[in-house]
């Protein structure tokens, strides 16, 4: 735990450093979403809406038993709140796990449902991707390195591959993720949760990639929206590998990037993400914490 907040600690004082060497950029960003679309800026906060009774709905394919409907809402949107406190969606992650086994299911089985439901969502990324990429080719540019910076960066990833082969034939993570196929399989004999799961977890990730469009839209970013939407599921999947609480500096960072190098002016890239962040994070992040002191309050939690 320690080793994630120091981590976290040093991505947030590098987005830190970043924004203040490009602070002339950010503020342009700001004063160009004040004079953005608001129909457009309607879409964006509908869509944000949405996103958390798709994440209940994820979350009820992920297990046979049957949830209360409205406190699993509510219990996915304070758990985006606690999201944004902890590194590596721990948050989230924690808020779930306690409802799962306050609605009975045992805490090995609440943990692999949580496992379902994350694994799924990363195939659906990866199928989006894939089909961005198909229907835009091109638009996905790596940032250009020097030789001994592409040698390092392809050391480090056969490192992390020969770390993952070894750690899934260690034992207790292999029998982790036998009890999760064996999930996976009682999920996908009842064909509602199956539904449920996949459907929720391809709307979740679809509806914030509509918050990330609307609001590039909004600000007038000349890119195509299929563009905006491949910088955000790539930038997005590749923030989740550094740790911070729920994406933060590494998130804007990567997504900046990302829309920059599809060749959107700095502004309106910087404007997208904040656009996006004012309605993911900022906005509802009081409300959320709120619903979570309530929630513990009346035993939900």
């Amino acid at each position: 735990m320690g080793r994630h907040a120091g981590l976290s600690l040093l991505v947030l004082l590098g987005a830190a450093f970043l924004a203040r060497r490009h602070w002339p950029v950010l503020e342009a960003g700001v004063a160009r979403l004040t004079h953005a679309d608001r129909g457009w800026l309607l879409v964006a906060a509908v869509a944000t809406l949405a996103t958390w009774g798709c994440s209940a709905l994820a979350q009820q394919g992920a297990v046979p038993e049957p949830l209360p409907a409205g406190r699993l809402v509510t219990v996915q949107f304070a758990a985006a709140s606690a999201n944004h406190l902890l590194p590596s969606g721990l948050g989230a992650g924690a808020v779930n796990l306690r409802f799962l086994t306050r609605c009975g299911l045992p805490l090995a089985r609440s943990a692999t449902a949580l496992a379902v439901k994350a694994c799924a969502g990363t195939v659906v990324r990866g199928c989006l991707i894939g089909a961005l990429a198909l229907a835009c080719p091109g638009a996905l540019r790596l940032p250009r390195l020097t030789p001994g910076a592409w040698t390092v960066a392809a050391w480090t990833a056969g490192a992390v591959t020969v770390a993952v082969t070894v750690a899934l034939f260690a034992g207790p993570l292999r029998r982790a993720v036998r009890r999760v196929l064996v999930d996976v399989r009682a999920v996908h004999e009842l064909p509602a949760r199956a539904a449920a799961l996949w459907g929720g977890s391809f709307a979740f990730a679809a509806l914030h990639t509509t918050v990330v469009v609307a609001v590039a839209q909004a600000v007038g970013l000349p890119q195509s929206p299929a563009r905006v939407a491949l910088a955000y599921l790539a930038a997005s999947s590749a923030a989740v590998l550094l740790p911070t609480p729920g994406g933060l500096g590494s998130l804007d960072a990567a997504l900046v990037l990302a829309l920059t190098l599809a060749g959107a002016p700095g502004d309106a890239a910087a404007s997208t993400v904040i656009g996006y962040r004012l309605l993911t994070v900022w906005l509802p992040l009081i409300p959320g914490l709120v619903a979570l002191g309530l929630l513990i309050r009346r035993r939900v939690l």
